[in-house]
């Protein structure tokens, strides 16, 4: 049964209209998968030699066994914004005679082959070969090792089942945060009390058994999850919401663009996708921590100005870059109403303009590392609003990706909405403006660096009915592809 249901998803992607393109994707992810995996391979073979290095008064093993839980917390995360759960046509296996446990079990074991639950085999693996090496315990290497990959495969279906809910998100999150910030502030060792758990897997052999039963208990409630809405008008049904009307009356003032803009506010508090992607900007702002703390990055300014372009511009490299995606559900009901195309394009560049501007403000911390670094975050906002917003807008005439809003379908529908395109969209929205700072920072001074990188956005700013207007033709250009692209159901 399991050679059918490949053999349905194989044919369903090859006899395609968007053949070309999902192959090309699976192509780059691919590359991504070998690039990624080496990494992962080399940190595993040099870990233990990394810790000896750094600690060397403590056992490599009790170290990474301290930090484990973070491990596990940032996986949830990471794998929550990143892994796209299985995806499959299931309506019509409903309507013929197929067991319900085979195909849930089916969808269940497609989430095992996720690159997601290699990582941590790539990365241990070989970490535990060079414990071997070294004389450690056969038995006691031999099962910390098959506990660490029971447990990353309970986090991928603890994973299927957080997708449904964003309470459980945020509540894994707020324990994360809560975790480093008590070990960060030496308020409580977090790493030593869980490090405890977790050398006891190691020192006794025979607690394997405890991941491994955690592990058959999260395919269970997975499995249950799924088997108890597994039919027609159960979960994978359009689901009716009672919408509650909010009033905007306030965005009137924008003129003709207010329409547009009220749909895009609803459309954001009303559908769990898009709310997921405006938390996930919001933790953008913290990616200065990352290169304003280290001393490694003081003598690179360019890298500096790089990570002021993500400080302040989350919001339009996640929710921007899926321009026009988020309305594919309806866009061809959109293009059929008597509007001008220029003012769509106007909201979304409001809108993205907005999200700059609160992530600007939010960002006013950062002066505690000094005025140099708070101005350069100020002129990368700049560059944001007057450059960056526009390229976004270009790569979007060319994002032809349809987006299923309801993320909670995420099991039975794509919610990716990649295009291989954004790859090479993304090339000028980080080296521009690096460009625009390290050229006159290197002729001249850092304070030129960081008026160039502004005056680049006021001038973009400036411009912005010559952008709109030149964007507007590649849009009406391809105006019905993109109808087409979005009538479709990819895979």
């Amino acid at each position: 049964m399991i050679k059918h249901f490949i053999n349905f998803e194989w044919k369903q992607f090859t006899r395609s209209s968007y053949f070309q393109k999902g192959l090309t994707i699976k192509i780059l992810l691919f590359i991504a998968v070998i690039y990624f995996g080496g990494m992962a391979l080399l940190l595993g073979t040099g870990l233990f030699f990394i810790l000896k290095k750094i600690m060397p008064e403590l056992d490599p093993i009790v170290v990474v066994n301290n930090y484990l839980i973070f491990w596990i917390l940032t996986d949830l995360v990471i794998r929550y914004f990143m892994q796209q759960l299985p995806v499959m046509n299931i309506k019509p296996l409903m309507l013929i005679p197929i067991k319900k446990s085979k195909v849930i079990n089916y969808l269940l074991g497609k989430t095992t082959i996720s690159f997601f639950n290699f990582i941590p085999i790539f990365i241990f693996l070989p970490f535990s070969i060079v414990l071997l090496v070294h004389d450690y315990p056969v038995l006691n290497v031999l099962s910390w090792f098959f506990s660490v990959i029971f447990i990353a495969f309970s986090t991928n279906f603890l994973n299927f089942l957080i997708n449904k809910s964003n309470i459980g998100f945020y509540s894994i999150l707020s324990v994360l945060v809560v975790f480093v910030g008590l070990e960060f502030f030496n308020i409580f060792k977090t790493s030593h009390f869980f490090g405890i758990a977790f050398n006891a897997l190691y020192n006794n052999p025979i607690f394997t058994i405890i991941p491994f039963l955690v592990l058959v208990g999260m395919y269970y409630l997975n499995f249950s999850f799924i088997k108890k809405s597994f039919y027609v008008d159960g979960a994978i049904s359009k689901e009716i919401k009672e919408v509650n009307a909010t009033d905007l009356s306030w965005m009137n003032r924008f003129g003709s663009t207010a329409t547009f803009l009220k749909n895009d506010v609803k459309l954001i508090y009303r559908n769990a996708r898009p709310k997921q992607v405006v938390l996930m900007s919001f933790l953008f702002l913290f990616y200065g921590l990352i290169f304003y703390t280290q001393d490694a990055y003081k003598d690179m300014p360019a890298m500096m100005a790089f990570a002021s372009i993500f400080v302040t511009g989350g919001f339009l490299l996640t929710f921007g870059q899926l321009v026009p995606s988020w309305d594919s559900e309806y866009y061809k009901m959109l293009m059929s109403q008597n509007i001008q195309y220029k003012e769509y394009l106007k909201s979304k560049w409001y809108l993205m303009v907005f999200g700059v501007s609160l992530s600007f403000v939010l960002s006013t911390p950062y002066i505690y590392f000094g005025w140099k670094i708070y101005g350069l975050i100020a002129a990368a906002a700049s560059f944001n609003i007057g450059l960056n917003s526009f390229i976004t807008l270009f790569g979007g005439a060319l994002n032809r990706v349809p987006i299923e809003l309801n993320v909670k379908a995420k099991a039975f529908g794509n919610t990716n909405g990649f295009n291989p395109t954004q790859l090479l969209i993304a090339l000028p929205k980080m080296v521009l403006p690096m460009l625009l700072f390290y050229i006159p920072y290197k002729l001249i001074n850092y304070e030129a660096g960081i008026i160039s990188l502004g005056l680049s956005g006021v001038l973009g700013i400036v411009f912005q009915n010559f952008f709109l207007n030149k964007i507007e033709k590649i849009y009406q250009t391809g105006k019905y592809k993109t109808i087409a692209a979005f009538g479709e159901k990819n895979n």
